[in-house]
């Protein structure tokens, strides 16, 4: 997880992204390497009960569709990695008996894919 501190000293403010206040759900943080239409890690709610390949067809896919490489891709082929370590999901199993809990950040990598760079202005 992330750690974030206040700018002000003594800063006593309420936590409001803790699990607690997601009524069940997680956040999940998710980075699809060098594929910049998306300038930063997207965040999904999801139920942490919820399958990987569920969590890929029900809620990852459709949010990558607008990018122009999104039809060429493959997860099974992919590379993961799951908070700064390299990660073979189970796409069977849940997010958190994947060991993806709150907060934790998936990075994409799919080095066959080229993102924009290779587009023809």
């Amino acid at each position: 997880m992330m750690s974030v501190n206040a700018n002000y000293p003594n800063y006593q403010g309420p936590v409001r992204d803790r699990v607690e206040n997601f009524h069940g759900s997680q956040l999940v943080y998710v980075l699809w390497e060098r594929h910049l239409l998306f300038c930063a890690p997207l965040t999904f709610l999801a139920d942490p009960e919820m399958s990987f390949v569920d969590f890929l067809s029900e809620i990852l896919r459709p949010a990558l569709a607008p990018h122009p490489e999104s039809e060429q891709l493959r997860f099974d082929e992919a590379k993961w990695r799951l908070d700064g370590e390299d990660f073979q999901p189970d796409l069977e199993k849940s997010l958190i008996d994947n060991g993806i809990d709150h907060k934790s950040q998936l990075r994409l990598i799919t080095p066959w894919l080229s993102d924009l760079a290779d587009a023809a202005i």
